[in-house]
């Protein structure tokens, strides 16, 4: 069996974060699970690091703070030419390298590979929020297991409209997911799930998201009070809520990520011993 070798590229710009966190120990899980695993993090945002396309077989790109659109800092080339790297070498060459882009990293492809229209929200979403599955989605191995709609964290200031339907077709990709429903608010319902290729997956919520962590989160006084005074006390109440029912971020940090990768592994080691 040949070793599979994961890059895990952290977004987060040195803050503190549970995602990169979550990424890691459902990697691990996978590693304990398949044995002949390497896993490797790179620090893109803060250490200026990012992998070499030809050196890794999957790649998981977190979540992450700021603006996803170009502000001149020494990594960003180096990540779009990874990007655009991967892209190519999928295009060229038989054994495939396989990808999933998660919230910022979602969005810094999007704008890269001119998706479609990545804007500042009127207002922060943050919270466990409904997702819906279109009729691809259905079809989708990552996502015909979840209901629809499905559950997931959402913690955004940005949000992916107005898709660029001729992009979509030059690069094959397909829109998997839209954001929940907002029959009396008169805006474009968000994109929320893309495959980009057969190969790369991106998603704007938190396939990671551990319900644990982030409920300790959440209890802990000072975020509390942080997020009442935010969003309200509803909200923290409704967050609390799903976070504990079994159905919504748990089925989907079950189904989502650890799928992918056992795919990718699939797909690798079929051809590899072809």
């Amino acid at each position: 069996m040949n070793k599979i070798k994961i890059a895990l590229l952290d977004m987060n710009n040195n803050h503190a974060n549970q995602g990169m966190r979550n990424i890691t120990e459902i990697s691990e899980a996978f590693k304990r699970e398949n044995g002949e695993v390497d896993i490797q993090t790179f620090d893109v945002r803060y250490k200026n690091e990012v992998p070499t396309v030809e050196d890794f077989d999957v790649f998981i790109s977190s979540g992450g703070p700021g603006n996803p659109h170009p502000e001149g800092y020494a990594w960003e080339p180096k990540f779009y030419n990874f990007l655009d790297e991967l892209f190519d070498f999928n295009q060229k060459n038989d054994r495939k390298k396989f990808a999933f882009l998660i919230c910022h990293s979602f969005q810094i492809a999007s704008i890269h590979w001119k998706m479609g229209n990545i804007s500042k929200r009127k207002s922060y979403s943050f919270g466990v929020l409904p997702i819906h599955k279109n009729a691809a989605a259905t079809q989708d191995f990552l996502f015909k297991n979840l209901p629809d709609p499905f559950y997931a964290v959402d913690s955004r200031a940005y949000q992916f409209i107005e898709p660029n339907e001729s992009r979509f077709a030059e690069m094959g990709a397909e829109i998997l997911a839209l954001e929940k429903m907002r029959p009396n608010i008169n805006l474009e319902r968000a994109v929320m799930a893309v495959r980009f290729s057969p190969e790369i997956y991106g998603t704007q919520f938190h396939p990671e998201a551990n319900p644990k962590g982030m409920m300790e989160n959440l209890k802990d006084e000072k975020n509390k009070a942080a997020m009442i005074e935010n969003f309200g006390k509803e909200k923290y109440l409704e967050t609390i809520d799903r976070i504990d029912d079994p159905d919504k971020i748990n089925l989907t940090q079950k189904e989502i990520l650890p799928r992918f990768l056992k795919w990718a592994a699939s797909e690798i080691l079929n051809l590899a011993e072809a």
